[in-house]
């Protein structure tokens, strides 16, 4: 069965939308301390809150679309995900927008229960550009939040932001129950098998290689937007909130262009592509490190940055879906975990390195974890260019 252009297009937009519900908390924390009271010391925990919840989302939820029919899955949590989102909007104190953040990201791993399933729905041939595509949506959703929820809250308030999510996520959990096929198991595996093959995943060279090579990724990703607005505020440039976020719009160009990374994938060349794009995301950083005189060069630098992250990202999902074709909602999720701590670390690591050393001293340190990704690349290349028999699931693996 193949993916028709619709569906991509609505897998796409599930995946902006519902990462978008952890993200767009960024551009208006001023805001919501202000509203709330909230000291700003403590505002970091806002944008925590969802991350936790995700985290946890990918561990308990995820693997659930290999026992259980995704359409229902996907409907299911984006109607969650808009209920986290009414609380954010609705809030009063800090502890119900907490809970709203936590909820919002717990579901939000929709997300790769739609990126499993449009693998799934995919033929060999066109899984690295289906992925593509519906990966794109994510980057849209990361990036484009910060200047959709900025605009937002300039005119309605931050809690505009969370009641058009909301409205949004309700009608995507419509769409998808009323325009997507079922999603029948042949097989049915109880949770605890399935969470077992989760386990079983980090025994695997594969996964791990491309697992490590994700965590170092996303920090380096972290490391740059969560850290590119403390130089851009600070002398000599002293841009707006406003002016920052359109950074965010240089980053999606740069993202979207890695597309046809997918096209690569499926003519074989996921593990070259990877490699490439590890040497652009170190590269990227010399642009980047020039924040203090040049904000061109700055642009240019997230592009390729942005570009390389998502080759990779891509790249690395189609190996594994391809190996795994029968537990990508595990996969994926299981290597979503690998990303998420990466994110985590890129985050908390530049702001700490910034007070000390400034963002010289940031741009290190994310083309340190660039460095690192791609030498965990060169190290187990032939593990993912050596040939791979589709794995199907534990059960059927262990019968003679």
């Amino acid at each position: 069965m193949g993916l028709t252009i619709g569906r991509r297009t609505l897998f796409a937009v599930i995946c902006a939308v519902a990462v978008a519900s952890i993200y767009a908390a960024q551009p208006v924390l001023a805001q919501i301390g202000s509203d709330l009271g909230v000291p700003d010391a403590d505002l970091g925990w806002i944008v925590a809150a969802g991350q936790l919840g995700y985290l946890a989302g990918l561990a308990v939820l995820v693997p659930l679309g290999d026992m259980i029919d995704r359409r229902k899955l996907m409907a299911g949590y984006l109607l969650l995900t808009a209920v986290g989102a009414v609380l954010a909007a609705t809030a009063t104190r800090t502890w119900v927008l907490l809970v709203g953040m936590v909820a919002a990201g717990l579901f939000a791993v929709v997300v790769q229960t739609t990126v499993a399933y449009a693998a799934a729905l995919s033929t060999p041939e066109e899984r690295g550009r289906n992925l593509g595509a519906v990966t794109s949506g994510v980057v849209i959703g990361i990036l484009g939040a910060r200047v959709a929820a900025g605009a937002l809250a300039a005119v309605w308030g931050w809690r505009s932001v969370y009641v058009a999510l909301a409205v949004l996520l309700v009608a995507l959990a419509c769409l998808v129950l009323t325009t997507l096929p079922p999603d029948a198991r042949a097989d049915h595996a109880t949770y605890p098998q399935v969470l077992t093959s989760l386990g079983g995943l980090f025994r695997e060279r594969l996964f791990l290689s491309r697992g490590l090579i994700a965590f170092f990724l996303f920090a380096s990703f972290g490391a740059l937007w969560s850290g590119l607005a403390l130089p851009l505020a600070a002398a000599p440039w002293h841009l707006s909130t406003a002016q920052i976020g359109l950074f965010g719009l240089a980053g999606l160009v740069g993202a979207l262009g890695a597309a046809r990374a997918g096209r690569w994938a499926d003519a074989g060349f996921a593990s070259s592509v990877s490699g490439g794009a590890l040497v652009l995301l170190a590269a990227s950083w010399l642009a980047i490190g020039q924040a203090s005189w040049s904000l061109w060069l700055v642009v240019i630098g997230v592009v390729v940055l942005d570009f390389a992250v998502q080759a990779v990202h891509v790249s690395n999902q189609h190996l594994l879906t391809m190996t795994h074709p029968h537990r990508t909602s595990s996969v994926i999720g299981g290597y979503m975990i690998f990303y998420s701590l990466g994110s985590a670390l890129g985050a908390t690591a530049t702001t700490t390195v910034f007070a000390g050393a400034g963002w010289a001293g940031s741009s290190v340190l994310g083309a340190a974890f660039a460095a690192c990704a791609l030498v965990v690349w060169a190290s187990s290349r032939r593990v993912a260019t050596e040939p791979h028999l589709p794995l199907s699931d534990p059960q059927k693996a262990s019968r003679p």
